[in-house]
């Protein structure tokens, strides 16, 4: 079982590491994970484990947890407690601005006249040397008690053997601040006995404002570095906080305004004009359009009327609706939304994992390097305070922190920004093996087809096509067959009015079709089996047929009192973004392998237009999942997408299982990343956010060992003999901190990651072209509205072209490759960094012309597609 925990008192990373190993002590834990920016822990532990035995080993690692309940976590509504980052800032805020105000005296009793600035008369002159001590002494111990937290957190944790970051500050500090008594005291004794030579000498000696500075500077990064965490939740806290906090209810027939956490199962919510959803349901009445862009993507309202189900967090447009609560709490898709993110960010990406074992002796060594930095100076004969301050720095500018946070917040910014892009990652190790896989397998059905047959021919042998079209559906309108719906749509797009006859004595043929009577007269619809049985002779149609199913058409037959009417065909349409994503995919490297249940001849006609580098037909579910296990036994990172619960096996055993939006709960549970949106793009946009990611934690990684081992060196005086080079204990202190910062502030540039890039371009209408064709006496073709024949004009006429391009490296080469294109005559193209193509549409384009435009951009094209 999974339970989760909230750690309190942790700093760095050497705080998580020291949890993390006495909690994996523990008998009964089979693992772990610690997240130092949420302050969280995830355990897996066997049935029975109590909780106190988990809490226990957190506090022997010199941390306080709770446990996290179940019970309390259902009831929750998303965005209804104040962000934990936002409590965290106010804290900081408050302890910086009070230190803040008592340093300001503090420096200038202490560093002023040594600026220029006139002394307190009060401080002149050695008589009053140990009046200024003192007051230095009172200011320095008001500010280390205000955070006193760094002492307590830090002794606790060293003397419990796991020295943390708090450790560091807390005996560099304190030992500024301990010396710093001890020139008191030494001041107090050469006073009393005359000794002015003495106390001159150490009248210059005290360290009270290096403690006071350290500890302040340290505090000011730690505001800046919670300015920034905060901003690395904003993403989910924008959902969170589409979220209403109250709605109206209808009650005992009355209508009421009840929070959201009052709303149950069952209740007859209103929403109105302009108004956010507060929770799951089903409209019972009303039509409006609904902005769910929050949570699909999908940047076009998508109309609702009764019966169709409404998210919680989308937005209504115009309409007035009153819906039916069906999922409520921590229920609602927002809110399971939330809770993947959470779980994703709770895990540890592969990557951190040698961060982590730095992390778990990185303080320890650290000591012993000030240790060794204060003997060296001490035996070389520098004298004590020479000593002691650059030990100081030593352990001030040693940064744990930077360490543990250069994964955690790239993952929650990275995660954050898919949710809202509708690519929601279940771990962070998905988020880091997706980018290296090379291998694609795909679900056809559903996933890159619509899922759903549509009508393509309409083929009349007696009459013209439309009478065919009309007597299909006043016999398929009384069907549940998948065909039937197809039938129907195709009829009601077609805008002909409803038809006067009626089918009476309907009946449904198990494997063959169905019959009914209109007019009086039997009629039958249904497949080559149904003819056969009924003695309708096929013969004379037998190449029309096959070549409709040659072309992955299912053919449906009608006939009456022993004669053949005509044929209906109809096929599972490819998405209008499949073939553009798949094409992005393709120019990725990627290897795209089409798996489908479907027999060969259906198959290969779906995938003929399509990138694809393997078909593999005829596959039975349990088949998928061995197809997937032979690539990766060929030393292959696979992906597979799927939406069924066929796929399941398959979406477990990939290196990285992909669940399309419109999948079954099943498919969705099996995954390793959710699509909101039934769209392959969202594939593309998965695996940018995963190379985004994993680059940005790999920079910050290379920052946190980079800055360490730099700035250790320079803190211990190894350049001081040859340069005379030292570092100030304050101005270790500042670059300690900003260290953090960077690693925070860098993660943030994920938020302006491109996703989606491209796809207008392919945005093309849903319209089915259908073929009408009379193949008897008078024969005639079939109606086509006027914009079935302006889209496929438009098709027909335009060209698409993707261009790999060599030599861009940053957005301006982006701009300068897109200008250089779409200054070409009738030429519309959209560039990308990652991967480098140019998508390129237009009429009759000329292969030779885009290459040139390219090249004197200062490029070069690779491969044309």
């Amino acid at each position: 079982m999974e339970k989760k925990y909230n750690v309190y008192g942790m700093t760095c990373s050497a705080c998580s590491a020291a949890v993390e190993r006495e909690v994996a002590k523990v008998p009964g834990v089979q693992e772990v994970s610690v997240n130092l920016l949420t302050n969280s822990m995830k355990v897996v532990q066997e049935e029975g484990l109590a909780d106190g035995a988990v809490l226990d080993a957190v506090v022997r690692a010199g941390y306080d947890a709770e446990s996290q309940s179940p019970a309390a976590k259902a009831q929750e509504v998303p965005g209804e407690e104040e962000n934990y980052f936002e409590k965290i800032l106010k804290e900081k805020e408050r302890n910086l601005l009070i230190s803040a105000l008592l340093l300001l005296p503090l420096m200038y009793i202490a560093m002023g006249p040594m600026m220029g600035l006139p002394a307190l008369k009060i401080f002149e002159g050695m008589e009053n040397i140990l009046l200024l001590a003192l007051t230095q002494f009172l200011l320095t111990t008001v500010i280390l008690f205000i955070n006193r937290h760094y002492y307590i957190s830090g002794m606790k944790t060293l003397f419990k053997g796991h020295p943390n970051m708090d450790s560091l500050i807390a005996i560099g500090s304190g030992a500024a601040y301990v010396y710093g008594i001890a020139v008191i005291y030494i001041l107090a004794y050469a006073l009393g006995h005359g000794d002015t030579a003495l106390a001159h000498s150490y009248g210059h000696e005290l360290y009270f404002e290096s403690a006071a500075t350290i500890v302040v500077l340290i505090d000011f990064g730690k505001w800046l570095e919670a300015r920034a965490k905060r901003r690395t939740s904003s993403a989910l806290q924008s959902l969170m906080d589409l979220t209403p906090k109250e709605a109206r209810v209808i009650r005992d027939g009355r209508e009421v305004t009840l929070p959201i956490a009052e709303i149950v199962l069952g209740d007859q919510v209103i929403l109105g004009p302009g108004e956010n959803v507060a929770v799951d349901g089903v409209v019972l009445e009303g039509n409006t359009s609904i902005d769910e862009s929050a949570l699909s993507g999908e940047s076009i309202p998508v109309e609702k009327s009764p019966g169709d189900k409404i998210m919680a967090a989308t937005t209504n447009g115009g309409g007035r609706l009153i819906y039916r609560a069906t999922e409520v709490g921590s229920d609602t898709t927002i809110a399971k939304i939330i809770a993947l993110v959470e779980d994703a960010n709770a895990t540890k990406a592969p990557i951190s994992k040698l961060a982590d074992r730095v992390a778990g002796v990185f303080v320890p060594v650290v000591l012993v390097i000030a240790s060794v930095t204060f003997i060296a100076w001490m035996l070389l004969g520098y004298g004590f305070p020479f000593a002691l301050r650059l030990a100081i720095a030593v352990l001030v500018i040693s940064c744990p922190c930077a360490l543990g946070l250069a994964t955690p917040v790239a993952i929650m910014v990275g995660t954050g920004k898919g949710a809202k892009a509708g690519v929601l990652f279940k771990s962070a190790e998905s988020l880091e093996v997706l980018h290296h896989a090379d291998t694609i397998f795909l679900d056809k059905t559903g996933t890159i087809t619509r899922g759903e047959p549509f009508v393509t021919d309409v083929i009349s042998l007696k009459g013209s096509p439309e009478e065919l079209l009309d007597l299909a559906y006043i016999l398929e309108k009384n069907s549940e067959h998948p065909l039937a719906e197809g039938v129907v749509r195709a009829f009601e797009d077609s805008g002909r009015g409803e038809p006067k006859e009626a089918a009476t004595d309907f009946q449904a043929l198990a494997g063959m079709g169905l019959s009914a009577k209109i007019s009086g007269v039997e009629v039958f619809a249904g497949n080559e089996k149904l003819m056969r049985e009924r003695k309708i002779p096929l013969e004379e149609h037998r190449a029309l047929l096959e070549g409709l199913t040659g072309e992955g058409k299912t053919p449906l037959i009608f006939a009456r009192e022993g004669e053949l009417l005509g044929i209906i065909a109809a096929k599972d349409v490819v998405k209008s973004s499949s073939q553009a994503a798949l094409e992005r995919l393709k120019a990725m490297g990627k290897e795209i392998i089409m798996l489908t249940g479907d027999n060969e001849a259906t198959a290969r006609a779906i995938a003929r237009d399509l990138p694809l580098s393997r078909v593999i037909a005829s596959v039975l579910p349990q088949d998928k999942e061995r197809y997937i296990r032979e690539a990766q036994d060929q030393g292959k990172k696979t992906v597979m997408v799927g939406d069924g619960i066929n796929d399941a096996p398959a979406l477990v055993r990939a290196d990285v299982g992909i669940a399309i939006g419109a999948g079954t709960d099943i498919a969705m549970e099996s995954a390793d990343v959710v699509l909101m949106k039934s769209d392959l793009y969202h594939v593309v946009d998965a695996f940018h956010l995963s190379k985004g990611t994993i680059r940005n934690i790999k920079q910050n990684l290379f920052w946190a060992f980079f800055y360490n081992v730099i700035c250790i060196p320079v803190a211990m005086g190894i350049f001081y003999l040859p340069f005379g080079l030292t570092l100030n204990p304050m101005m270790a202190a500042f670059a300690m901190s900003f260290s953090s910062i960077f690693v925070v502030t860098n993660a943030l540039r994920l938020n302006f990651l491109k996703l989606e890039e491209g796809r207008e371009i392919y945005d093309v209408t849903e319209t089915v072209e259908i073929h009408m064709e009379a193949l008897g006496e008078g024969a005639h073709r079939g109606y086509q509205s006027e914009e079935m024949k302006k889209d496929l004009n438009k098709e027909e006429a335009m060209d698409k072209k993707v261009l790999t391009i060599e030599g861009m490296s940053c957005n301006h080469c982006v701009n300068r490759v897109e200008t250089a294109l779409n200054e070409l005559e009738g030429v519309e193209a959209k560039v990308s960094l990652e991967p480098p193509v140019a998508e390129v549409q237009g009429e009759s384009l000329s292969e030779e012309a885009l290459k040139k435009a390219v090249e004197d951009a200062g490029y070069k094209v690779t491969h044309v597609a």
